[in-house]
């Protein structure tokens, strides 16, 4: 069986599978997953070869991270056989991206994951602290952590993509290692691909989550907190609705899409069940051999255009 394929993050020298576990459904986030169901998920995508899991502190209020720990602990397998991220600065009781309370943060996540050391800490949506503070403190005591070894690589996360420039034309070359940014490389929305040169530039790894715009990209629509305007979900609905005429799964045209771009080390997607796990590594394993559905693509960003590139305010969501 052939594998998938692993992609280099930036300078890190870390090889990441190109589709990422995405664990925040194991905190619970979107229905309920028991121990056996997160464990089976995530068994079965390392056994397809997907070696990137990232989670945070405010996933279910640390519950992805207990999951995922638990999970990982019983593969039994070699701890450098799998990357691990997770985040710190938003909590369920709301932001703090201070000193202290990032350093406490990483010795709490990694007693819960029951891990020594993650690969990557990211400070999690900083458009909600002040960007000063992420440059000032936070960064320079991820750097700390880094020099303890409890770390190995920093990134920060965000939804406007103008906090990624902010951040890294302010610190010193190569403080961040990584970006996370979610829903701007979609078939809706593409304006990460704009960025590219300039991340690049900068040396930093690109992980982009969410392929399917938290839910607008999918036959059952997005849940009701989705902060879109209504006629970008009626786009997406119909766009949805006309792939399913044809017989195709707009969803998994999504993620081929999102995976198309090379440039981008791992596309991150939730997953919590052994189906999904199989779906997104069929997708990408399919475009490895196949390519993808140029055709269907191109009437789907037809019916997309009138909404392309719209955004929406970051809002305190689950997502």
């Amino acid at each position: 069986m052939s594998k998938l394929e692993l992609r280099e993050l930036g300078n890190t020298g870390l090889k990441l599978s190109c589709v990422g576990f995405g664990a925040s459904p194991l905190g619970n986030v979107f229905g309920t997953v028991s121990e056996e169901e997160a464990n089976a998920s995530v068994r079965e995508a390392f056994r397809l070869g997907i070696n990137f899991f990232d989670t945070s502190p405010y996933y279910g209020g640390t519950l992805s991270e207990k999951a995922l720990g638990k999970a990982l602990k019983a593969l039994g397998v070699p701890r450098d056989n799998y990357i691990v991220s997770t985040k710190c600065g938003r909590y369920a009781e709301g932001f703090d991206f201070s000193a202290d309370r990032v350093t406490k943060s990483i010795d709490e996540s990694l007693a819960r994951l029951q891990l020594d050391y993650v690969d990557i800490l990211q400070c999690h949506d900083i458009e909600f602290g002040s960007l000063d503070q992420v440059v000032n403190e936070t960064i320079p005591a991820l750097q700390k952590l880094k020099e303890a070894g409890k770390i190995r690589f920093i990134g920060i996360t965000g939804l406007p993509l103008g906090v990624f420039t902010y951040v890294l034309d302010r610190v010193p070359p190569g403080a961040v290692d990584v970006i996370l940014s979610y829903c701007h490389h979609c078939i809706n929305d593409s304006t990460l691909e704009d960025l590219l040169p300039y991340l690049k530039s900068k040396g930093v790894g690109i992980i982009s989550a969410s392929p399917l715009s938290m839910g607008l990209l999918t036959e059952s629509g997005p849940p009701h907190w989705h902060p879109a305007s209504t006629e970008l979900k009626s786009a997406c609905q119909a766009a949805a609705a006309y792939c399913k005429e044809k017989g195709k799964n707009i969803s998994k045209l999504a993620m081929q899409y999102s995976l198309s771009n090379k440039d981008v080390s791992s596309v991150l997607v939730g997953m919590n069940s052994v189906r999904q796990v199989e779906e997104n590594v069929a997708a990408a394993m399919e475009l490895a051999t196949a390519g993808k559905d140029e055709e269907t693509l191109l009437e789907v960003e037809a019916i997309l255009k009138p909404v392309k590139n719209q955004t929406w305010p970051s809002g305190i969501q689950q997502k």
